[in-house]
């Protein structure tokens, strides 16, 4: 909106042209997401803990972990609130991607807070049951994937596939590219959901992967800097930094209240919503494939779970890890929490860097 009001101003006031670039409203958007998070945290906090709407903790968990049984959760709606507050600020609202991104968040937080609500009424760490919350999340990614149809359809995305380090091979899929996006949406926020079991985990690489993007998105939608490093030309995607943006910045504001010891839990609501994001960003830009490595802790902790459960079931009980997902295997090894936190994070940060490096390699 403010986009809307300040760029006219231009004409009268040289100094409002400053708006008109997509660098400046992407710092404004990450720098307002940031205050909103500080401003309405402590808040936020105070009301869950009033409602008693805190965390439950599963009885099969580290032991470690009953001492946080109560702590406030369901802080996605505030990372939900800011991210999408601070967009309708400062990014343009004619652009058809801002809003499938808005919408994709919003509506997969809705599904995380479904499962949230039944938590908290039942008091115990079961809401939906696996099946129910996979059935939404497919049904909900398939539906994404048809705004992609329709888009491709019009004009405005490109129904192909791109390969890191294969220039001229970009197969197109057409209708088959639905099945592709509904793996990628589902894929991504049961990610995040594994992965959030520690103080600041979660959300700490969150942070990183969606600064990574912020990048990807910003190359993406710049004629000069994607012929440069060779990736595809994605000319909407450029106001799409200013969302990613606005999502760091919130990511970092809750960083402050969830990290060790918490005050705050995300709870479903926040990590499907944000996986589920993260995938929405990379399959715009055309980055999905890129997405493994950008997100790879993500990506090692459901396979620790996909590799535990399977191995279990052939082995007759056996495990490969102490426990699933990886970073409880750690926590049971004996490294404290916050260890295995910062060395998540480094590793994190590892991979993007990485993920940035090919793109000079293309």
């Amino acid at each position: 909106m403010l986009y809307w009001l300040l760029v006219p101003l231009s004409k009268s006031f040289f100094l409002f042209n400053v708006f008109r670039y997509i660098t400046v409203r992407t710092a404004l958007a990450g720098i307002t997401a940031l205050v909103l998070m500080f401003a309405l945290g402590p808040w936020f906090i105070r009301r869950l803990e009033r409602g008693r709407i805190g965390q439950e903790i599963r009885s099969d968990g580290p032991k470690a972990h009953l001492a946080k049984k109560g702590t406030p959760s369901m802080g996605g709606v505030l990372i939900i609130f800011s991210a999408a507050a601070t967009t309708l600020l400062w990014g343009d609202l004619g652009n058809p991607y801002v809003w499938v991104a808005l919408g994709s968040m919003v509506l997969f937080g809705l599904i995380g807070l479904l499962d949230d609500v039944l938590k908290f009424r039942r008091r115990q760490s079961l809401g939906l049951r696996p099946g129910q919350k996979m059935a939404l999340q497919i049904v909900l990614a398939a539906a994404v994937g048809l705004v992609f149809i329709w888009l491709g359809a019009h004009g405005q995305f490109r129904l192909d596939l791109s390969f890191p380090f294969f220039k001229k091979w970009i197969p197109y899929l057409g209708w088959f590219y639905l099945p592709w996006i509904t793996f990628i949406l589902v894929g991504s926020s049961n990610a995040v959901n594994l992965a959030d079991g520690l103080d600041g985990l979660a959300i700490g690489l969150t942070l990183i992967s969606v600064t990574a993007l912020t990048a990807l998105t910003y190359v993406a939608g710049n004629v000069k800097w994607s012929g440069y490093l060779n990736i595809p030309y994605v000319p909407p995607a450029a106001e799409l930094t200013v969302f990613a943006g606005a999502l760091a910045g919130a990511c970092l504001g809750f960083l402050w209240f969830n990290c060790h010891p918490a005050q705050i839990f995300m709870g479903d609501v926040g990590a499907l919503s944000l996986g589920a994001t993260m995938a929405v960003i990379a399959l715009l830009i055309k980055q999905e494939f890129l997405l493994f490595t950008v997100a790879g802790v993500f990506i090692l902790e459901a396979l620790s779970v996909l590799l535990q459960v399977s191995y279990f079931k052939i082995s007759g009980g056996k495990r490969i890890f102490r426990m699933a997902p990886l970073h409880h295997h750690f926590e049971l090894s004996g490294w404290p929490e916050s260890r295995v936190v910062v060395r998540f994070w480094i590793l994190g940060i590892i991979f993007a860097l990485f993920s940035l490096s090919t793109l000079k390699l293309r």
